[in-house]
């Protein structure tokens, strides 16, 4: 027979967003209560895992997708600033945990890690010119370096100087204060203090079905994936943080607002080195351009990474391409998503976006050796011998309905919510966990319009600048960037 039981909150998935989503209820209402289902055998196994991401913390300072150069040669800043104002949100959101004991020492999620970008020829040299020019004066993007200098960039980290052409035309940025972060990591601290304040995260259990009841609130069917009878459970509010799951279960929950919407799965794989030699050598996180048709994602880098206190680098990624929506799920995924409401869209996508296509055929086509040589245009000395590739995690790209075009694929991140708001789900990727803590804040206001004006003074003690636009104020940016890198040790 099955058992059931009422609770207020449900998180579906074991990720960076339902973590950072319990953690702000739990501060907001310490009294309700929070059941988190994850159907693996731990939390933080998919895009949350610190070996399927780049850990960068996405703040703009290196990624040039953020900033494209227009038609007329011009370039914008505004949403590389905008993003970077959202990771300061979810920075002082640490910090403040960290001071409360809520997360552990810093070191153990975030490390300083200078963010560079890297360049090759005249067209990428003047492009990268303008970019700085457009992001002097920016308060949040302060102190940063440019250089044509070879030598000067081997002083930056020499991996990409050495060997090198010298009559090659190369350009870089570098600001010290970046990061990595293991959003692993922090995913399991932030689950392991919620669960201190009383919240149940159930690990081994698939959300299988969900129905919206006449009373608003919303049965939830539970499996324990290792064979035990499935329950049900009710819940007030439900958020699906599934990641590549959270177009399936929000097609079952029959809510009109999902109509439409299909999912584009892009997989990847990085190169990554352990040698002590090479990772010495190398201590900064280097972005460089995209290839023509290559997704926001697949913009090549050669990254420092920190994973449970060891040091390693990662270059990637190289996209491909599978039906999976998840790293860890089937092979239907995507079959299984389309829907005679999103089938219009999905074909405009693939209509239009033939570049893509052309991009992801060409990655799956590519050897070893041509990943490799990948490699070598930021690594002129990689050697094969020191490289192992390993699988990165699976990205499931937004496809919607618009009004105009019929279709688009979108490579950002978009929050659905119920009219009621008794449900709310997250699908996309980038910038993804980097700006995990806005994002949520996002989902509260939407969902608890009638409770968001009564956090607001809580939301103040915890983020600083909720409400405010730091980007406008460089006295309250300066102070805000030296708050959270002190609390979080890092290089202010």
């Amino acid at each position: 027979m099955n058992s059931e039981e009422t609770v207020d909150v449900v998180l579906i998935g074991g990720g960076i967003m339902s973590a950072t989503l319990g953690s702000l209820i739990s501060q907001l209402e310490p009294d309700w209560s929070i059941r988190v289902y994850e159907r693996l055998g731990e939390v933080a196994q998919e895009s949350s895992n610190a070996w399927n991401n780049a850990g960068t913390g996405h703040a703009a300072l290196c990624e040039l997708n953020y900033m494209p150069e227009a038609a007329d040669g011009t370039v914008d800043a505004a949403k590389a600033v905008s993003i970077n104002e959202q990771f300061q949100v979810s920075r002082q959101y640490w910090a403040y945990l960290v001071s409360t004991g809520a997360l552990p020492e810093p070191h153990n999620f975030i490390n300083s890690t200078p963010h560079m970008t890297f360049v090759k020829g005249a067209a990428n040299v003047e492009y990268l010119k303008k970019r700085v020019e457009a992001l002097k004066g920016q308060p949040l993007f302060p102190d940063m370096e440019y250089t044509e200098d070879l030598e000067r960039i081997a002083e930056w980290t020499p991996m990409l100087a050495k060997k090198r052409n010298p009559k090659q035309k190369v350009a870089a940025t570098r600001i010290v204060a970046g990061t990595d972060v293991d959003f692993g990591a922090l995913t399991r601290y932030l689950f392991a203090d919620i669960e201190r304040r009383g919240a149940s995260v159930q690990t081994n259990h698939q959300v299988t079905w969900l129905r919206r009841r006449k009373d608003g609130t919303w049965r939830l069917r539970v499996r324990h994936t290792v064979g035990q009878t499935p329950k049900t459970i009710t819940a007030r509010f439900v958020f699906v943080g599934a990641g590549g799951g959270a177009l399936a279960l929000l097609q079952h929950s029959g809510i009109p607002e999902i109509r439409g919407f299909g999912g584009f799965p892009i997989s990847g794989q990085f190169l990554r080195t352990t040698n002590p030699k090479i990772v010495s050598q190398h201590q900064a996180k280097v972005y460089g351009k995209a290839a023509v048709g290559a997704p926001p994602m697949s913009v090549p880098h050669l990254d420092t990474r920190v994973v449970d206190g060891e040091t390693a680098l990662l270059f990637g990624p190289y996209a491909g391409f599978t039906p999976k929506f998840l790293k860890m799920s089937t092979w239907f995924d995507l079959p299984f998503s389309i829907r005679a409401h999103n089938l219009g869209p999905m074909l405009q996508v693939a209509f239009k976006n033939f570049d893509l296509m052309k991009y992801l055929v060409g990655e799956l086509l590519a050897t070893r050796a041509k990943k490799m040589a990948a490699l070598r245009e930021f690594m002129p000395t990689a050697k094969d011998r020191d490289w192992e590739l390993i699988t990165a995690g699976q990205r499931v790209q937004v496809m919607k309905k618009d009004p105009e075009k019929g279709g688009i694929l979108q490579f950002g991140t978009e929050v659905i919510t119920g009219a009621d708001g008794t449900i709310a789900g997250l699908l996309g990727a980038s910038p993804g966990a980097s700006t995990a803590v806005p994002i949520m804040l996002d989902v509260l206001s939407r969902c608890f319009p009638g409770r968001f004006a009564a956090w607001a003074p809580r939301l103040r003690q915890m983020i600083p600048s909720f409400g405010t636009t730091l980007s406008k104020d460089p006295d309250a940016a300066t102070a805000s960037l030296a708050h959270t890198a002190n609390a979080l040790e890092l290089t202010a």
